[in-house]
């Protein structure tokens, strides 16, 4: 068995540090790739200073990660709360009336929760455990078509949680 202080990397892929500084012979001597004289041949100088321009990395924030434009978000509704409003007939437009998802929200029905009665579910998607729960109980379940149709969304569309 493998244990953690017997973890080695590849021998060659880890280089030491290069060693400037030491002395005036050879190139990494004396001023030791700093050139002469001036505030970056000091010390404390910290790296990505721009002289008191605003660094390259503050400036360009989409370098800071990725927001994928194509997500897609949906607003779930549980079981117990289908079973808990009473009604026989689920759809986003009803569900909607009731103020139980936003409007033109994108709804998945999942399994949290039991359910006594059969109930028709329309949605945009459900989880498996949920229509399981739904086709024992006597109901069904019919998936309605994404705004989009059946290839990816346009872009920045359905994703609530956006900067623009």
């Amino acid at each position: 068995m493998i244990k953690l202080h017997d973890l080695r990397s590849n021998s060659g892929s880890r280089r030491s540090a290069k060693r400037v500084g030491r002395g005036i012979g050879g190139k990494g001597g004396k001023t030791a790739g700093r050139g002469t004289k001036g505030q970056r041949a000091r010390s404390k100088v910290p790296v990505g200073f721009e002289g008191g321009q605003m660094p390259l990395v503050q400036r360009v924030p989409k370098w800071r990660g990725f927001t994928n434009p194509f997500r897609v978000e949906y607003q779930a509704v549980n079981l117990d709360t289908i079973d808990a409003s009473g009604l026989d007939e689920i759809s986003p437009e009803i569900l909607h009336a009731r103020g139980l998802v936003s409007k033109g929200a994108l709804v998945k029905v999942l399994g949290r929760g039991r359910i006594g009665r059969a109930v028709e579910v329309r949605a945009h998607a459900v989880s498996a455990a949920a229509a399981e729960a739904i086709a024992e109980a006597g109901g069904s379940v019919e998936i309605v078509a994404k705004p989009w149709g059946d290839r990816r969304p346009a872009h920045g569309s359905y994703n609530q949680h956006t900067n623009r």
